[in-house]
């Protein structure tokens, strides 16, 4: 082992590297709590981050964007700039995700409304029972707390 291999190995023992030292020998940093941006960067977590960007634009029927929006257009446009391509209504939305528990929701996953078994709202999960949606006519695009336990769950593929 050369006196390279060893030093950055003692100065991290000893807790005296510096992120130049860590970075000039090829390692890594990791702190708790943080994760890397190309991890924190899913297709969902952009998605999330582009229907929040929306916040305020006014809910029009039908509308996919990119200054007015129904829910489904909301959802359809805010995943379609991360990448990932969703049909057009909350129903056929809901078809084409894979069913996730409450349990195992994480923000970016697609919340579902449903009356028995149509399906009739949808928004993108922010965490801490919080949506992003556009409700309905005469309102806007805004975060809000889920209001009913009616209520499915799908992460896009």
């Amino acid at each position: 082992m050369t006196a390279l291999n060893r030093v950055p190995s003692l100065m991290v023992r000893a807790g005296t590297a510096s992120a130049l030292t860590i970075a000039a020998v090829g390692g890594s940093i990791v702190a708790p709590g943080f994760s890397s941006e190309a991890a924190a960067a899913t297709p969902a977590t952009k998605a999330l981050q582009i229907a929040a960007s929306k916040k305020g634009s006014p809910y029009k029927y039908g509308a996919t964007g990119p200054h007015r929006f129904d829910c489904s257009g909301l959802t359809l446009y805010s995943f379609k700039k991360a990448g990932k391509k969703l049909p057009r209504t909350a129903a056929q939305q809901y078809n084409k995700t894979r069913h996730i528990s409450a349990k195992s929701r994480k923000a970016g996953d697609l919340v579902f409304f449903h009356s028995g078994s149509n399906v009739y709202h949808v928004g993108i999960y922010a965490g801490k029972n919080k949506l992003w949606h556009a409700p309905k006519s005469g309102d806007v695009v805004r975060l809000q707390k889920l209001w009913t336990k009616s209520v499915w769950y799908g992460r896009v593929k």
